[in-house]
């Protein structure tokens, strides 16, 4: 694997490769005086490092360096730009995949135009913010990859896989603000977490979720051994166990997958381009109609008693005098006189309020594209700060969730204000460290606070100002800097224990999808357990003997693997025949253990690494873990 960038996705993304994926990765960056800072300076750089140094070690008392500088588990070599001559030294043209996460779009697009000539079968990623461009790259570089090969799309050809880091990590930001982790994997446009369960008291029934994961240490209580770090008891945590595991289990926690889902009030809103009733008039106008039908009615009511004439006729009568088109009352009697004067005298108060709702309704529709402001009332919505790249893409995941969000954005030109419009999200105009800010969001009816600004100190002094209103108030940061960021979420749960607090890098949080892109389109994401990981694939099932002709129940194999979903098209149903010209796609979770994988099936997957390995027919590759 080559990885070339100059941030710290780059670094972020190399550990990650040889932590989980245990590949051999040679890493690309700027030299030493030339590089800007880097975010990630803490875990990340200093594991690849500590494996770069230990791989250098090995070497030097061996002395059977590789010539090609692919032989240990990683190098590094320092370039000003990824051109051509530097490519071929990092080994693009024996390489399996090619990451390029440079910050500039169109440093990324020439290295991969060279890159393809060099390898027509190299799995290129590429990063890139514009979607569109994207999208005709990504074409572009498949197509031509095809012809150099001489097959088509699907004849082994070099892939090409276009993504954004705003894209990858919105997902597992939108999670944390509503269930407090960033354990998720997205798919099929649903977003999936892996969630603790305790251990279960007697009587109880543990909730499975979709499937059980993994069971974990038994003497692991601590929250630290759950993330891999430390505390993990002396019996490590069994991954995809089998029914009878996890019945025999006792006093031990389990690892389960289930959808995230909001289930709070909905937030107040019409139709896409049609304002609601109660917003297309003001409160005191809708008052004012409904005292002036009340007036009528008792009008028709009162002309009914002193005529005896039917309701009917009466309120017919009661509105031609109030229009003032009715026939002069002199020669009635008094009674009905005076009912027409008191008509008339409502008719003169009806014209003005009339003429006001038009007004006002012609307003409300004229600004319908414009900024809402949050509702009276609203509650459990998610404050969300910042309408940049990220905020954008988190702001678009909350609504496809149905969350109700109340934005705050100091710049009315932001990137994210014609998104806001268009879903029409509530939005605050100012400065967030301004007083009165967080206030006007509704911050202490608020479920979550999610600050996405690009400054780490306005994302700070955000989120203690939203503490001192509300202490146990969920909190999500985007800091920059991996250490910066884990200080900050040390220091907040210490102050607040019983808060939920986390601090999120986007390149930690981006960094998992692009290393399962370089790994093949069929990684979705990884999931850690404690010190291991589990992995989530989308396999064809044709061409694997393990999966094709056996049922969902028989292809299961204890910690190894485990069917999850089936991709069906629109009108197919588990068991029965695929229809022509199918239009999309989707999964189908609730699969019955007799159900018949076939060789046109498409599965998801969970398995551990070693598992996945042999399920692809991947050779897995042994390397020490120092």
């Amino acid at each position: 694997m080559v990885v070339c960038g100059d941030d710290g996705l780059a670094h972020r993304l190399a550990a990650e490769l040889r932590g989980v994926y245990r590949e051999q990765v040679t890493l690309v960056v700027p030299p030493s005086g030339r590089r800007v800072r880097q975010p990630v300076v803490g875990r990340a750089r200093a594991a690849s490092a500590a494996l770069l140094d230990m791989v250098n070690a090995a070497v030097n008392r061996t002395g059977n360096a590789d010539p090609g500088g692919n032989g240990g588990a990683g190098r590094e070599l320092e370039a000003t730009e990824p051109t051509e001559d530097v490519l071929a030294e990092a080994g693009v043209e024996r390489a399996t995949a090619l990451a390029l996460v440079y910050d500039d779009d169109e440093t990324n697009i020439r290295a991969a135009l060279t890159a393809r000539r060099l390898n027509p079968r190299l799995r290129l990623v590429l990063r890139l913010y514009n979607r569109r461009l994207g999208q005709h790259i990504e074409e572009l570089l498949d197509q031509s990859a095809a012809l150099a090969t001489g097959g088509g799309p699907g004849s082994g050809s070099g892939s090409t896989t276009v993504l954004s880091d705003a894209d990858t990590a919105a997902p597992a930001l939108a999670a944390t603000a509503l269930v407090g982790t960033s354990k998720v994997v997205e798919t099929d446009g649903l977003i999936l977490r892996a969630v603790e369960r305790n251990p279960p008291r007697p009587g109880e029934v543990a909730d499975p979720g979709l499937c059980t994961l993994a069971l974990l240490s038994a003497t692991s209580n601590d929250p630290a051994g759950a993330d891999g770090s430390e505390g993990s008891g002396e019996q490590g945590p069994r991954l995809l166990p089998d029914a009878a595991a996890v019945r025999a289990a006792t006093g031990r926690g389990t690892v389960v997958l289930e959808q995230v889902s909001y289930s709070g009030p909905p937030l107040p809103a019409g139709r896409a381009g049609v304002p609601a009733f109660g917003e297309l008039f003001s409160r005191r106008l809708r008052w004012s109609l409904a005292g002036l039908a009340a007036c009528v009615v008792a009008l028709a009511v009162a002309l009914m008693v002193v005529t005896g004439d039917h309701p009917l006729h009466a309120t017919y009568v009661t509105l031609l005098d109030l229009f003032s088109i009715n026939e002069p009352a002199h020669n009635d009697d008094v009674g009905r006189q005076i009912l027409q004067l008191l008509s008339g005298f409502v008719g003169l108060l009806l014209l003005p309020v009339l003429l006001a709702a038009v007004l006002e309704a012609l307003g409300t529709f004229r600004s319908a594209t414009a900024l809402r402001k949050p509702p009276r009332g609203l509650g459990g919505h998610v404050v969300l700060l910042g309408l940049g790249k990220i905020g954008t893409r988190v702001l678009t995941r909350l609504r496809e969730l149905d969350i109700p969000v109340v934005c705050v954005e100091a710049d009315p030109e932001a990137r994210g204000m014609a998104t806001a419009r268009r879903l029409r999200v509530p939005v605050v105009l100012g400065d967030v460290t301004q007083e009165g800010v967080l206030e006007a969001a509704k911050i202490h009816r608020a479920h979550s606070l999610l600050a996405l600004t690009s400054v780490d100190t306005t994302n700070l002094e955000a989120v203690l100002y939203a503490r001192s209103v509300r202490s146990r108030l969920r909190v999500v940061l985007r800091l920059y800097d991996d250490d910066f960021a884990t200080a900050v979420y040390r220091t907040l749960r210490a102050a607040h224990p019983r808060a939920l607090t986390r601090s999120r890098s986007v390149t930690h949080l981006a960094a998992p999808s692009f290393a399962g892109a370089m790994m093949g389109r069929q990684i979705l994401g990884a999931i850690p357990v404690e010190r291991r990981v589990l992995l989530f694939a989308a396999v064809e099932v044709a061409g694997h003997p393990q999966l094709e002709g056996k049922t969902v129940g028989e292809a299961f194999r204890a910690g190894a693997w485990r069917v999850l979903a089936l991709e069906v098209c629109d009108g197919e149903r588990a068991g029965g025949g695929a229809p022509e010209g199918a239009r999309e796609s989707r999964l189908v979770w609730e699969l019955p253990e007799t159900y018949v994988l076939r060789g046109s099936d498409r599965v998801v997957l969970a398995a551990t690494r070693r598992g996945l390995a042999e399920l692809l027919g991947r050779r897995a590759r042994q390397q020490s873990p120092g």
